[in-house]
This record gives C-alpha cells, sequence and structure tokens, in this order.
C-alpha cells in the first residue's frame, strides 16, 4: 500500500525516533509498505518518519542508479542493492568529504549540495532482526547517512551553509504550505 509522505514542516521530521524490537506490530506489512511508497515516488531511500512514525527504521533501494552512467564502475554492487535499517547506529564516518546533490521525497524541489564523507561503519538490525555491523562507501554510504539523518529528526536542508538556507527559506515555506505540485501522495502540516 502506497502511503502519504509527510512534507517538510510535519513535526515528526524533526523528532529524534525511538528503537523498536522484533515484536513491533506488522512489521514485515510497515516495510512492504514502505517499499510501495518509495518505489511509487521514484525514490532510493524512505524513513519512517517520513510516513508519520518516529521509529528507527528506513529503507533504500539503490538499483535504479545501476543504469546511471555516472556509477557504471560500481553499477554490479548497486543492482541488487536493496536494504532494510532498524534501529541502525553509525559507527564511524571516515574518508574523503565529497558534495553530491541531494534530493528529499519530503522536501520536493529542491536539491543543494550536500558534504559528507565517504565511508561509513554502522550497526544495524534487518527485517528478520539480524544484527549485522557493515562499513559502506561512495553513494550508497550517501543514502545511508541522508536517510539515517532522518531518524535522528535531521533534514538535508539542515547541511547547508546559512546563505543556502536563506535562499531555499522561500521555497520550503511554500512547500509546509502545500504548495508544491508531486506526482506522489504527500500530507501536508496543519
Amino acid at each position: 500500500m502506497i502511503l502519504p509522505i509527510r512534507a517538510f514542516g510535519d513535526a515528526v521530521l524533526r523528532r529524534k525516533a525511538q528503537e523498536i524490537d522484533k515484536d513491533y506490530p506488522e512489521l514485515k506489512k510497515l516495510i512492504e509498505n514502505m517499499f510501495d511508497t518509495m518505489n511509487g515516488a521514484n525514490g532510493i531511500g524512505l524513513a519512517a518518519p517520513q510516513i508519520g512514525l518516529d521509529i528507527r527504521l528506513f529503507i533504500i533501494d539503490v538499483s535504479p542508479l545501476a543504469d546511471d552512467e555516472d556509477y557504471e564502475d560500481i553499477a554490479d554492487e548497486l543492482k541488487d542493492f536493496k536494504k532494510v535499517f532498524i534501529n541502525a547506529k553509525i559507527l564511524e564516518e571516515s574518508g574523503e568529504e565529497w558534495k553530491f546533490n541531494e534530493g528529499c521525497l519530503s522536501i520536493p524541489e529542491v536539491r543543494e549540495d550536500v558534504k559528507r564523507k565517504s565511508t561509513i561503519k554502522i550497526e544495524y538490525y534487518d527485517e528478520n532482526f539480524v544484527k549485522h555491523t557493515d562499513t559502506f562507501q561512495d553513494i550508497r554510504a550517501r543514502v545511508i547517512q541522508h536517510e539515517y539523518d532522518h531518524i535522528e529528526g535531521i533534514l538535508f536542508t539542515d547541511h547547508l551553509s546559512a546563505l543556502k538556507k536563506k535562499i531555499v527559506k522561500g521555497k520550503l515555506q511554500k512547500i509546509a504550505n502545500g504548495d508544491v505540485s508531486v506526482n506522489y501522495k504527500m500530507r501536508f502540516p496543519k
């Protein structure tokens, strides 16, 4: 089932999310609905706060990037990279910082360059509540960091310089007011 994505200005996007356990009600169905929602919006990541739940759960599927010529050198790694992260904790961020033009399903029509480290080490549970500690790099690390920020109550626009924040302020207010056109279901703040 496709769920509405919460828009910028919704308080749930600013809350630090809570951990869950393996008995969380209808977890498998929730994860399935999140993938349906993300795919329906042509996204590559989605965090539970973006659908109104302040729980430490996010999903990513970067397989669509495998066909992008910018990633042809890692296309094989990307083509099956679809993961669920529950109760994630980034243990380490390392490597060079690099800029990348990020966007967000909760902040449509706004894209800006964000600097992030190239490599992360993260501890998390998968959809079967099996614990993992993995290291990721390149675009995979970036998408994970972006979604991880969501469960920490942080948006990509928080990483912008004061000047860039000033420039996008009007666009963000329009989104919060529901004055944006998207091809997916959104729920705007009341």
